[in-house]
């Protein structure tokens, strides 16, 4: 089963997601500071960070930013209710999803199952549609989730990945925010909920170092588009 890490200075808080989360069969490590935290995330084997963004010593950004530079274990934020700003930069850093606070544990381990099952997929070695894919100059092999873009290597975290597959797959066809969000989120696109747009743009990110052209066309309100090519 797998292992998960909390981050998170309220202690109690911390030990009530653990209970909640051991009845799933989840194994649960705690640490209540973010150099602590950081330090524990990069030498453990974990499927699963869980990351409060007020932490002391090192906040939770700026966790998340050190963790980044080699390492793309899951990061599911927890971030203050209205702090869009957080959450906003936390998925420009990598964050796979965020949860504010105070938040219902039925909708904690929904997200958690949710993310755990986008990192099994990627990583399934039986991928149900495992042929390597090749589109405008982007190679996608599904079997071993490496990325390149004009023979450079791309470093995607799990839900950029499968969001990435998703519309490459679907190469010229428009990708509705709805059709993405459920079967690569594992929920229903929320209204003000910018997290598919964040992850799009840190995919084209990404890819614009190694290209020039644009590869993933925004549909305004609809969804979005892989193009085959130039013009």
């Amino acid at each position: 089963m797998a292992a998960i890490l909390i981050i998170d200075d309220d202690i109690e808080l911390c030990q009530l997601v653990a209970d909640y989360l051991a009845l799933d069969g989840y194994q649960l490590d705690m640490v209540h500071d973010g150099l602590s935290g950081l330090k524990k995330a990069q030498n453990g084997n974990y499927q699963l960070i869980l990351l409060d963004v007020m932490l002391p010593s090192l906040d939770g950004l700026g966790l998340l930013k050190a963790l980044r530079s080699d390492n793309y274990c899951p990061v599911l934020m927890l971030t203050a209710r209205g702090e869009d700003i957080d959450r906003i930069i936390g998925l420009e850093l990598g964050a796979d999803d965020y949860l504010a606070k105070p938040f219902n544990p039925r909708e904690l381990q929904a997200r958690v199952k949710a993310i755990l099952r986008r990192v099994e997929f990627a990583n399934h070695d039986n991928h149900p549609a495992g042929q390597l894919l090749s589109v405008n100059q982007v190679t996608l092999n599904p079997q071993n989730r490496q990325v390149h873009c004009q023979g450079h290597n791309i470093n995607l975290t799990a839900t950029e990945f499968q969001l990435l597959e998703m519309l490459m797959r679907h190469a010229g066809q428009l990708v509705s925010k709805e059709a993405l969000s459920q079967q690569v989120l594992g929920r229903r696109l929320q209204l003000y909920d910018r997290s598919l747009d964040m992850h799009i743009s840190n995919i084209r990110k990404k890819l614009s170092q190694f290209a020039n052209d644009e590869k993933i066309q925004t549909l305004r309100g609809s969804g979005y588009l892989f193009l085959y090519g130039p013009g």
